[in-house]
């Protein structure tokens, strides 16, 4: 195949395993109740009517609290080979666990979110059919939400397309911003199926980049000062919706983005034009968006816990 030789894959339609384990996942994903506050849910932060992310600089945790990163994509996050920019998760079912326990962001307990879980008999009974057991636990209720977001894949695009032989998928433009993608490096670290998502780089590599913002990467999880600024390479697909860009959020355009990149990843300066070009092919990996029936959560009862806003 065509594609074989090159820097970047098509992403294939994903298989789900267990369609009753990936139904209650959704549900799990939707629901606000995991939350202290019982206002935020997965989707808060990772809305699936906007690319798999909330377009904030940081998300708005509870009681309106401001995270410390920008909020990545959930769609594709399979792909990547660890999870949160800093790659404290290894896998999605070890990040789902994370927010939930997280002051500011969910900013409950484990034991709580299970226990409130527990008090509806709705979900007692789909653990059990799915599970083995109504006695559910924690694991099982970030092994759920992991299954089912190991669906949200992104086939499709115009790139895919492209890659897989059809000539008429990419403009003059994009095929242009393409070579000059592979040209310029951007593949030294954007490549495979997921365009990204399979290393940790430095954020200002050749040139600093200024940021007001503290989060210090892998540094901060292996205690290792040389990987201080040291994050996971994002995916580019569906880049045109993922705004705005970094583990900062500091840039709302993506051609502004591409611009930074060059000028502090490749020591490059790109010309308008060039940018223009790169920018179009980046709207080429925008794939068919996860079409998403709303689950009907079930209503909470009298000794389900009611929502602390305050606390």
């Amino acid at each position: 195949m065509g594609w074989a030789t090159e820097p970047v894959q098509p992403i294939e339609a994903v298989k789900p395993g267990s369609p009753e384990k990936v139904e209650l996942g959704k549900m799990l994903f939707f629901e606000p109740r995991l939350s202290r506050s019982n206002a935020i849910s997965c989707n808060s932060c990772h809305n699936l009517a906007t690319g798999g992310v909330d377009n904030q600089v940081s998300s708005l945790g509870h009681q309106w609290k401001e995270g410390p990163i920008n909020s990545p994509t959930v769609l594709n996050s399979n792909l990547n080979f660890v999870q949160f920019w800093d790659g404290r998760a290894k896998d999605l079912k070890e990040q789902a666990a994370g927010p939930i326990a997280n002051p500011l962001e969910m900013a409950f307990t484990h034991k709580l979110a299970v226990e409130t879980l527990h008090t509806l008999p709705e979900y007692r009974a789909r653990f059990d059919a799915v599970y083995g057991k109504a006695d559910f636990g924690i694991d099982e209720v970030t092994d759920a939400i992991a299954a089912f977001e190991e669906t949200l894949i992104t086939p499709n695009a115009p790139f895919d397309r492209w890659l897989k032989g059809d000539d008429k998928a990419l403009t003059a433009r994009q095929l242009k911003g393409y070579q000059l993608f592979k040209e310029k490096g951007c593949t030294a670290c954007h490549n495979g199926v997921a365009i990204g998502g399979n290393s940790y780089q430095k954020m200002g590599l050749v040139k600093h980049y200024p940021t007001s913002n503290p989060a210090q990467g892998r540094g901060a999880v292996t205690g290792e000062q040389q990987f201080i600024g040291w994050f996971k390479v994002p995916t580019l697909r569906n880049i045109a919706l993922t705004y705005p860009y970094f583990h900062d959020g500091a840039v709302w355009d993506l051609k502004e983005a591409v611009q930074i990149m060059a000028d502090i990843q490749l020591g490059q300066r790109l010309s308008e034009q060039e940018a223009d070009d790169m920018t179009d092919f980046l709207k080429s990996l925008t794939g068919d968006q996860p079409q998403i029936v709303l689950p009907i959560l079930p209503p909470s009862r009298a000794d389900t816990p009611r929502p602390q806003v305050k606390s």
